[in-house]
C-alpha cells in the first residue's frame, strides 16, 4: 500500500533510502489524482521491498511541493539514492511507473 508522508518525513524516508522511490504529490479534489490512486497501490504491491511508494498531499505538504516545482498534479517523481530520476507529469500507464522504478520487465 501507498504510504502517505510528511515534510518532516522526506529527507529519512526518500532522499536516505536505499532503494528507488516513488513519490506521488497529489491532492483529495484532484480527479486526476483519484484516477492514479489504484495504479499506484498495485505498483506498491508489486514492488514490495524492491522500491517505496509514497504519497505526499500537496495541500498539506507545500515545503516539499515547492521545493521540486510541482505546478500541476499529479506529479510522480522517481528518486534514485535520494536524486531526482525522472519526473511523469499527469496519468500515465501502469508500465511507465515501473519502467523509471527500473522494474519493468
Amino acid at each position: 500500500m501507498a504510504q502517505e508522508i510528511r515534510d518532516s518525513e522526506f529527507t529519512e524516508l526518500v532522499k536516505n533510502a536505499t532503494t528507488p522511490v516513488l513519490v506521488d504529490f497529489w491532492a483529495p479534489w484532484c480527479g486526476p489524482c483519484r484516477m492514479l490512486g489504484p495504479i499506484l497501490e498495485e505498483i506498491a504491491e508489486e514492488v514490495g521491498e524492491e522500491a517505496a511508494v509514497y504519497k505526499m498531499n500537496v495541500d498539506e505538504n507545500q515545503e516539499t511541493a515547492g521545493t521540486f516545482g510541482i505546478t500541476s498534479i499529479p506529479t510522480v517523481i522517481i528518486f534514485d539514492k535520494g536524486e531526482v530520476k525522472e519526473k511523469l507529469i499527469g496519468v500515465q500507464p501502469k508500465k511507465q511507473y515501473l519502467h523509471a522504478l527500473g522494474l519493468s520487465s
